[in-house]
């Protein structure tokens, strides 16, 4: 299971363009960990507990809600 490392999150955050956190988390981690698979990033969202407020508060409750976040 892959960690959220938040130090090198916070490093990616200084240089990326937008303002939504929680976008740029996934974005940070397509690009710093490789991952392409909503399953794969829910689940590691869904086992840290800054990234389960973000999907939280966004509603997400699954990987269908996240694909449906990340294609609109």
């Amino acid at each position: 299971m892959i960690t959220i490392n938040w130090g090198e999150y916070k490093e990616y955050k200084k240089y990326a363009r937008g303002n939504d956190n929680f976008e740029m988390l996934l974005d940070f981690m397509k690009s710093y960990y490789n991952m392409t698979n909503p399953l794969e990033i829910y689940e590691t969202l869904h086992n840290d507990d800054t990234a389960q407020m973000m999907l939280d508060k966004r509603n997400i409750i699954d990987p269908e809600g996240l694909e449906r976040f990340l294609f609109r």
